[in-house]
């Protein structure tokens, strides 16, 4: 599923695209993936242009100049792909959104949505998430106090989307290898210096993941080199039986909280 620094990277190079082109067609393959009608969709998209993208967790919102937003959750199995009808993969489409000759493809929304709302509505949507772990106002004073307020593990804490928005399965196994914990610690359990440690782990390799496109390998557009090339470096996640890089010995599995997740248990305490 994507997660912070894949959003983040759609929401970078897409700025850099769509923004000001107008919509000319919208086709709607799976009704479900939006909370509209179509021709609705369709009537209210045709004719208008991207002002903005942002990204809100792993929410990514398109700010429409008729002043609505698409709010985009991609889920499990989801992705984009912006270019032609003759570049894109052979992969199930569920809404396309064309901008002449040009168009944005939305992949494998079988459980994600593209929902259209207005900025109130929108807003009320996203008011449950937590605060943004890379944003300067999320000090480490804010994220220790967070924290010791939650009874679970590192790995159900990390995910939790009320918590903190944005992390998911594969970033809270990287962050609790780069601090050196396992993701079944008990939050609560942590001295202060390893919630130090943690909150700057959680800062750094969200960072060079974003900075590294994320881990997802499809390319966003024909050409596109940034897309996909955090997958290599990451230490622990899907790593199973492979040699950690900083003891050697093997990395394991071992699923917290109802949730798989993979780290070395030599070198995580």
């Amino acid at each position: 599923m994507p997660e912070l620094p894949e959003m983040e990277n759609y929401k970078l190079l897409l700025n850099q695209r769509i923004i000001g082109r107008i919509i000319t067609d919208v086709q709607v393959e799976r009704e479900k993936s939006i909370n509209v009608t179509v021709p609705l969709f369709q009537h209210a998209l045709i004719g208008s242009s991207v002002r903005e993208v942002e990204r809100r967790a792993k929410h990514l919102l398109f700010h429409l100049s008729n002043s609505h937003v698409l709010v985009l959750h991609l889920m499990l199995g989801g992705m984009l792909f912006y270019g032609t009808e003759k570049e894109k993969p052979d992969r199930t489409v569920q809404v396309t959104i064309s901008f002449g000759s040009m168009s944005l493809y939305f992949i494998g929304l079988r459980l994600g949505y593209l929902h259209y709302y207005d900025p109130v509505d929108a807003e009320r949507f996203l008011q449950k998430l937590g605060p943004e772990p890379m944003e300067s106002a999320f000090t480490i004073s804010r994220f220790g106090q967070l924290m010791q307020k939650q009874s679970g593990t590192l790995k159900s804490v990390l995910v939790d989307q009320s918590v903190m928005a944005g992390i998911g399965n594969c970033y809270s196994d990287e962050i609790c290898f780069e601090a050196g914990l396992l993701p079944s610690r008990r939050c609560k359990q942590l001295a202060d210096p390893e919630m130090e440690t943690l909150y700057h782990s959680m800062r750094h390799v969200l960072a060079e993941a974003t900075r590294s496109g994320g881990y997802m390998e499809m390319p966003l557009f024909v050409e596109d080199r940034l897309t996909g090339g955090y997958d290599k470096q990451c230490k622990v996640y899907d790593r199973e039986g492979e040699p950690c890089v900083r003891c050697g010995r093997p990395l394991i599995r071992h699923d917290v909280s109802s949730k798989k997740s993979f780290c070395c248990q030599h070198c995580q305490r």
